[in-house]
């Protein structure tokens, strides 16, 4: 998937991560980029960026976005929250569902509305933001780890459900990243721009998954070792 003269549509386009993917899809020649957002008016006006009302949660919303942007080539899935605590907190039912809804069926939505549009196109892509807390829940954001893992789970059934039709589908996991999301954690971060280059310099390889942090990785090849890496580890 090469992005010059891509039409992309970007979800939660207006900060952190999706603020990043679309300045830098326009420095590496994107034709379009539908910058989508539950307000639009939150989009900041720049040539080749059409502001998009998006709520991936309204089912109506999506439809309608699938039939305005029918020119696009490429889909990144952005939009995501997060609540801090744990399974054991009084409204942890309640916290998972809100979660969920964005998290993962928001993803389904937009992939599913949008697979027809690819399709079209000439098969395209899909990138998913997804986490090293896809395969890593220590508790302190136990609802928003487990929609990782589920959208990791989406994310590689849609790699096999749209490869008869050509669409390139690629996961994106990274450890902490220096926006709003983490503002309240005193970790490293690696900064927005930095995800996104590695995210867009795999996805013009053809790769199916990106590593995009040191961290990430790590977790990653120790999920097979003597003591896999989504177990609690010895102090």
């Amino acid at each position: 998937m090469k992005i010059e003269n891509a039409v992309v549509l970007v979800t939660g386009a207006n900060r952190g991560i999706g603020l990043a993917f679309v300045r830098e899809l326009l420095a590496r020649g994107a034709r379009k980029v539908y910058a989508a957002a539950r307000d639009p008016s939150t989009i900041t006006p720049q040539p080749g960026v059409q502001a998009l009302r998006l709520d991936v949660n309204n089912p109506e919303d999506v439809a309608a976005a699938a039939a305005l942007a029918s020119d696009v080539t490429l889909v990144i899935n952005n939009a995501g929250i997060a609540q801090p605590g744990g399974f054991m907190a009084a409204d942890s039912e309640e916290v998972m569902r809100r979660i969920f809804e964005t998290n993962v069926f928001g993803v389904l939505r937009v992939s599913k509305a949008f697979a027809p549009v690819l399709q079209a196109n000439g098969g395209g892509a899909l990138l998913n933001v997804l986490s090293v807390a896809s395969w890593v829940n220590g508790g302190e954001l136990a609802a928003y780890s487990a929609s990782k893992s589920a959208a990791w789970s989406l994310t590689n059934a849609l790699r096999h459900e749209l490869a008869a039709q050509k669409t390139q589908v690629l996961g994106l996991h990274m450890a902490y990243v220096d926006t709003d999301l983490t503002r309240g954690f005193d970790v490293p971060k690696t900064s927005p721009i930095q995800i996104v280059r590695r995210a867009l310099d795999g996805l013009e390889a053809g790769a199916d998954e990106v590593l995009a942090d040191e961290l990430t990785q790590h977790v990653k090849l120790a999920m097979t070792g003597t003591r896999p890496s989504y177990l609690p580890q010895a102090a």
